[in-house]
């Protein structure tokens, strides 16, 4: 039996939100997370981005809100800036007609101006784990009063090193309380951390063969390194895609790629760890907007990135790891929408392939890298159809006097032809130069380079950077996030 929303005996108020918001009926971990989140029990999710984990335990968070109480009552700890402003957005909509009030706190952005914004009474924060120490030390946080903390995207922070953090977190606020955990997967650390803070927990966990969003059609191209680019551009030009991200591995090749593609006449921009907080923002309202029609960005963007409407996602270069590769191809096929995705692998690659072949028991299908003609004969149909379409629609009698008089001077076939290639976007070839990227690796092939070096073979791998994955431990001046987070070229 299907369960709807109105069998959640949720108040007027929240329906009127989740009406406006269009939801028809919960997904599967809704439909599991929101009556366990409404009898105040403890709970695990284990559920990726896209799942529609937000709303899971949005709805009872908003739900328990006193709004006679203008204490803290709720807590959300999220990895990034970009998921703790996209969390507290969702809050917004569901608790709207409530007129619960919510208040994001991160890192990079002015700490005086966030105090001046607690001091005004949100019944609910959303923040990093940086900032949200920061604030506790200054006392400028108090968490006396909350009832309900979330740990969205558990395993993330535990990769950034904010493990420590959560804990001191979840050590300052009272033990009688909700706690709900999402993760995507149950490493150790977090297994200790729901058992240590956890009081009986329910697991509610959505199948392997749900998070991997079967909605998408995934391609893999071989193609050699230096022809990667004309290959994105005549696939872009093939596809038409409305909104579409460009994986890149690193901060260059994002730099890069979006300047080549700028070049080449298409909108695009890129995101990365290296720009300010402002462009990275600026930068997705207006692929959100549609005012861009590329979106480049480093795996720190696949996380978390809530755009709906991506209808192509191409993996430039190949992902680090099955799980990557995941997050990566999620940005589209959301809703119940169908989505693309296509990854360009070189012939030293094919291994990592078949790892995330055999991760995702899904396989992808082989596509052969689109040829010049055809991305040509692509922009001829597309113009075609575009003619079709306005004789069919379009109230064309103001237009034949014009087109009597060119009949009489030219055949039909000749002026039919010059319509169409004045309509047809023909592709672009620019001359652009992009920096060669060495061959990914998976990681047995990792492990065997570096035996091999172990045993004195002095060749480095290029796959695997001394830099690889380093920590360090020093605070940000502006009291963000930096605390022992990756310091990684790719991010």
């Amino acid at each position: 039996m299907t369960i709807t929303f109105q069998d959640l005996n949720l108040s007027s108020a929240l329906m009127q939100s989740i009406s406006k918001m269009g939801f028809e009926e919960p997904s599967p971990i809704q439909a599991q997370t929101i009556p366990l989140g409404l009898q105040n029990k403890d709970v695990i999710g284990q559920a990726q981005t896209g799942t529609g984990k937000t709303a899971a335990f949005g709805i009872p968070l908003i739900e328990k809100i006193d709004m006679k109480n203008e204490n803290i009552q709720a807590l959300v700890v999220a990895p990034t800036r970009e998921l703790a402003i996209q969390v507290s957005e969702e809050l917004y909509k569901i608790g709207y007609h409530k007129r619960s009030r919510v208040l994001p706190i991160y890192g990079g952005q002015d700490i005086n101006r966030q105090i001046r914004a607690l001091k005004k009474n949100p019944h609910i924060i959303v923040g990093t784990p940086g900032r949200l120490i920061d604030h506790i030390n200054r006392k400028t946080l108090k968490l006396g009063s909350v009832h309900t903390i979330v740990l969205d995207e558990a395993d993330e922070m535990l990769n950034m090193g904010f493990i420590e953090d959560i804990e001191a977190i979840l050590s300052n606020v009272p033990k009688e309380r909700q706690t709900l955990l999402f993760s995507a997967t149950m490493p150790d650390p977090i297994r200790r951390i729901a058992e240590k803070f956890m009081v009986n927990p329910e697991l509610v966990k959505v199948k392997a063969k749900e998070m991997t969003v079967p909605n998408i059609t995934q391609y893999y191209l071989d193609v050699h390194e230096k022809k990667k680019f004309d290959v994105l551009t005549r696939l872009l030009d093939i596809q038409s895609p409305e909104l579409a991200i460009v994986f890149g591995r690193t901060k260059r090749r994002v730099d890069e790629l979006s300047e080549a593609l700028t070049l080449r006449g298409y909108t695009a921009e890129g995101i990365h760890g290296d720009l300010t907080q402002a462009k990275r923002m600026s930068t997705l309202r207006k692929f959100k907007e549609g005012a861009i029609e590329v979106l480049v960005a480093t795996d720190v963007a696949a996380r978390g990135l809530d755009i709906s409407g991506v209808t192509h996602v191409y993996n430039f270069d190949v992902p680090q790891d099955p799980e990557s590769y995941v997050h990566r191809i999620g940005r589209t096929g959301r809703a119940g929408k169908t989505g693309m995705a296509m990854t360009f692998v070189t012939p030293r690659e094919m291994d990592i392939v078949k790892n995330i072949e055999r991760t995702t028991k899904k396989k992808m299908d082989r596509m052969k890298p689109p040829t010049l003609d055809e991305a040509i004969e692509s922009q001829q149909q597309l113009a075609s159809e575009k003619l079709r379409s306005t004789i069919e629609n379009e109230n064309l009698e103001f237009y034949k006097r014009t087109a009597e008089n060119l009949l009489e001077e030219f055949d039909a076939q000749t002026v039919l032809a010059a319509a169409i290639k004045l309509m047809t976007k023909e592709p672009n070839t620019a001359n652009v130069k992009l920096t060669d990227e060495p061959p990914a690796f998976s990681k047995s092939h990792k492990n065997r380079s570096s035996n091999n070096r172990r045993r004195g073979d002095s060749q480095r791998s290029s796959g695997g950077g001394a830099n690889k994955g380093r920590f360090y431990g020093q605070k940000s001046k502006s009291g963000g996030n930096s605390k022992r987070r990756y310091s990684n070229s790719n991010k």
